[in-house]
């Protein structure tokens, strides 16, 4: 893990194509602006782990009610 300090308005790039940008900064918080291409999937962490619960959970359940659900859709 690198851990890096930036001051509001300052950036860092990841390969050639993101760069994060500090927005602005509390002492709580942090907002960031993210410039990534558009098929680099940019996700919030707890985002990306409710995803991979939902995904989990699909693995699971028998296909009839997988089908009944999707039919209701």
């Amino acid at each position: 893990m690198l851990i890096l300090q930036r001051k509001k308005g300052e950036s860092l790039s990841i390969n050639d194509n993101i760069t994060v940008t500090v927005i602005d900064a509390g002492t709580e918080w942090v907002k960031l602006a993210i410039d990534a291409p558009k098929d680099v999937p940019v996700l919030r962490s707890e985002l990306k782990e409710a995803a991979a619960e939902n995904k989990k959970a699909s693995e699971g359940a028998p296909k009839k009610v997988l089908d009944e659900l999707l039919k209701k859709k």
